[in-house]
């Protein structure tokens, strides 16, 4: 799964989207992004602009926006069965902007998990797949909330050490085929599933500082103390 995350290289963001002139003018440097918080996007009916998304996918049939917190990851291959994912696959995906994300390693003898940091090895930006929804309180009171969900798919070899799951990156030279904003068959998203190659990316221990989402800031990817060493 994927359930934390950073964005701090923020002058490589539009070297990562030369087709967008602008990101948002309140974009700062996020060290410990988590569920529920807004996430920096780019919609595929919106492909020339970024967007902020509410991390946990609200489908538009819910009663309730608390669903979303069930609903931050999606499993690509089952994502054409699940009635909350369905429709958004064929028609409403997204890229999600990071430059690392978070995962905790089982360490044997140790009773705590060690948190670790994975990124590109060039550490430049890159995009996490996404879907994303349009959701409407049915009471009429005019309550909306844009949100979307991490695809997730098997490992690659680096982080099959430490987690069965990884999240789906895109390609690059796929971006604006992925931000495509005609429907789409499940069938034709499947080459998208294959994990990211290992070779272009890297993980290191880090502090349990980032174990609590209330944390921010560059300590977030501070390497562990010497005793938590492993």
């Amino acid at each position: 799964m994927c359930g934390r995350y950073t964005l701090i290289r923020l002058n490589d963001i539009l070297e990562r989207f030369p087709w967008i002139e602008h990101p948002p003018a309140d974009l700062i440097p996020r060290y410990n992004i988590a569920p529920t918080q807004p996430l920096l996007s780019v919609l595929n009916d919106h492909s020339d602009r970024f967007d902020y998304l509410s991390w946990g996918l609200v489908p538009p049939w819910a009663k309730d926006p608390s669903i979303g917190n069930k609903m931050i990851n999606a499993r690509a291959e089952t994502l054409a069965d699940k009635p909350a994912f369905r429709k958004a696959l064929r028609r409403r995906r997204c890229l999600i902007i990071a430059d690392g994300f978070y995962e905790w390693k089982t360490v044997p003898g140790q009773k705590a998990k060690t948190p670790m940091y994975v990124q590109m090895k060039d550490h430049r930006p890159f995009a996490f797949g996404g879907l994303w929804e349009d959701w409407h309180s049915p009471d009429g009171n005019g309550t909306e909330v844009m949100s979307c969900t991490i695809i997730t798919t098997q490992p690659n070899a680096l982080m099959k050490e430490f987690h069965d799951r990884m999240p789906v990156i895109i390609p690059p030279d796929c971006y604006l085929d992925w931000l495509d904003p005609e429907e789409k068959n499940p069938q034709e998203l499947e080459g998208y599933w294959q994990p990211y190659p290992a070779d272009e990316m890297e993980a290191r221990p880090i502090s349990t500082y980032v174990n609590s989402a209330r944390n921010e800031g560059p300590r977030c990817i501070e390497a562990p103390s010497k005793e938590t060493l492993f």
